[in-house]
């Protein structure tokens, strides 16, 4: 736990060239959410003297930038996210004319699946109308 609360007040950058992409994304995804639970914590303070009605979420806001910036930037984390953008790289990512037959097979069968499963709830409501059980 010690050597976690050491790297979060690092300055150092590990493996600076690699998954530079996940990292942004990574850091932009925790720094937006983050941000968003503090702009409502400001709307719930609407009460207080605007000093601290800003002041505080400001303030907490500079320590998750900060934080959310050291995270990405932990060996073990950093190491994950770099194998992540290594393994996205090798991913074949189908053509926009692939995507759109697939899309539609899949909304094609979930609407033929759909009214199998309403076919089967309209006879089973017959069948048990019929034996007077509904």
């Amino acid at each position: 736990m010690i050597a976690f609360f050491q790297e979060l007040i690092s300055t150092t950058i590990y493996k600076r060239t690699q998954g530079r992409i996940t990292r942004q994304v990574t850091f932009a995804a925790i720094a937006i959410s983050l941000a968003v639970g503090l702009w409502e914590l400001s709307r719930a303070m609407m009460q207080w003297e605007p000093l601290y009605r800003y002041g505080i979420p400001g303030g907490l806001m500079v320590i998750v930038v900060w934080a959310a910036y050291r995270l990405v930037n932990v060996p073990a984390f950093a190491d994950f996210l770099i194998a992540v953008e290594a393994e996205m790289n090798k991913v074949s990512w189908p053509s926009r004319s692939e995507l759109i037959r697939a899309s539609i097979v899949v909304l094609v069968t979930i609407f033929v699946l759909a009214a199998i499963l309403w076919g089967f709830d309209l006879f089973w409501d017959w069948f048990f109308r019929v034996i007077h059980v509904l």
